[in-house]
């Protein structure tokens, strides 16, 4: 019978060298045993060294890639990557209130894990009124985090009260990633769920340039998941562990920064 298979969307960028962006996304659906699909925004001359040059499609062609894999697929559940600007972001919000393509995992691709700012203030302000109450779960990182919410998070009591901040903007569930410190032994994600449960999730640090694409495969397991019709929290757990792994055992691709290792988990066989 069609569509029994359990789909997903990525709706974001092309990554050249396949380290993040829709490849990384792809990666993970098809470890997870998921079909994915994607509504393609933009494509990225890059390489582990940095960006070189990027092109956003006409958003009449993106618009219409929601259009057509509604009219044939059964997405379950769908993830957001970089929205490049403000007209963008309107587009795929008037699209995902228009056609129902499941749970939204909103991955809000404003700062790096650096701390640098990638969205113009009004694309950033556009993002905040157009797609959080629609996600399901959504993924800052820690500086993404004290973006959305105006302030500085200096320990973990106010993480605690910048997710609760974050549901009270309209998202059902938050996972918070921690900051990276090297002379921490961990970093610790934080959690909090729609039906009030919280609880931190540590993970070893691992001192390796070997690590670009972990937000977009953190929200892509989740996304994955959810297609396949776990609920929110064992989807966060899966999604943390999955990327600990993908860390923890480099691959050789690239001169400088280079991608996670999907490899290092085990593939889920439909």
């Amino acid at each position: 019978m069609a569509n029994e298979f359990p789909q997903a969307m990525v709706i974001g960028g092309s990554d050249c060298d396949g380290s993040a962006g829709i490849q990384a996304d792809l990666h993970s659906f098809f470890m997870r045993g998921v079909y994915g699909t994607v509504a393609l925004t933009a494509a990225v001359a890059g390489n582990s060294y940095g960006i070189h040059d990027s092109v956003t499609l006409p958003l009449p062609f993106i618009a219409k890639e929601f259009d057509v894999l509604h009219d044939d697929l059964d997405i379950k559940a769908t993830k957001t990557g970089m929205l490049a600007d403000a007209d963008l972001i309107n587009t795929v919000a008037d699209k995902l209130e228009q056609y129902d393509f499941g749970q939204l995992v909103l991955d809000p691709v404003i700062m790096t894990k650096f701390g640098d700012m990638l969205l113009e203030e009004a694309a950033y302000e556009t993002l905040k009124a157009r797609l959080i109450h629609l996600a399901t779960v959504m993924t800052p990182n820690f500086y993404e985090a004290e973006h959305i919410v105006g302030r500085k998070l200096p320990d973990k009591q106010s993480i605690v009260d910048a997710a609760k901040e974050l549901q009270d903007l309209g998202c059902k569930n938050i996972i918070i990633k921690g900051r990276r410190d090297p002379n921490a032994a961990t970093v610790d994600d934080y959690v909090l769920l729609e039906n009030g449960k919280s609880f931190w999730l540590p993970a070893k640090f691992y001192s390796t340039d070997r690590r670009n694409g972990t937000g977009d495969t953190l929200s892509a397991v989740i996304a994955a998941e959810l297609a396949k019709g776990n609920d929110v929290e064992s989807a966060i757990r899966i999604g943390r562990a999955f990327v600990s792994n993908a860390i923890s055992e480099p691959i050789a691709v690239g001169h400088k920064f280079g991608p996670i290792n999907h490899w290092a988990n085990e593939p889920i066989r439909p």
